[in-house]
């Protein structure tokens, strides 16, 4: 069973509640489905006669109407994984954002009485500034 973060969306509490398929099973889901349908229409239309490669062309033409119709439950938890997933990446990247922007400190440090209170803080071993530092005279490192 894959886990990761396609995997953590969840229908609506209620009876029979269980986790929501990742974007990814979804999307794949809703492919096979849509040539299903593709490959049954052009069955039976190879089975009324017509020949294979326009029954495979009509049946393409006719599968994209009928799936808005026959598949409407299925697009609609697409649109559900799809808005989701959008919400997570959006939330990702302002997280990113404010972390670069240094409104948020970073996971990996703590804030803690011992922690260092700037990045350069952090180069030097006990987080105390070297003495180039502490004078002011800091290396701006390559740009």
């Amino acid at each position: 069973m894959a886990t990761g973060p396609d995997t953590d969306t969840q229908f609506p509490a209620g009876p029979g509640s269980r986790k929501a398929p990742g974007l990814a099973a979804t999307v794949a889901l809703y492919t096979v489905a849509r040539l299903g349908l593709v490959a049954v229409i052009a069955a039976l239309l190879s089975l009324a006669g017509v020949p294979l490669l326009l029954a495979i062309l009509l049946a393409l033409v006719v599968a994209l109407p009928l799936s808005l119709v026959v598949f409407r439950g299925l697009r609609a938890r697409l649109d559900l994984a799809l808005a989701e997933s959008g919400r997570r990446r959006g939330a990702q990247r302002d997280a990113l954002r404010a972390r670069l922007r240094g409104d948020e400190p970073t996971p990996e440090r703590s804030d803690g009485p011992d922690a260092p209170a700037t990045r350069a803080d952090a180069d030097e071993p006990g987080g105390k500034p070297s003495d180039q530092q502490a004078e002011g005279e800091t290396d701006p490192g390559p740009r």
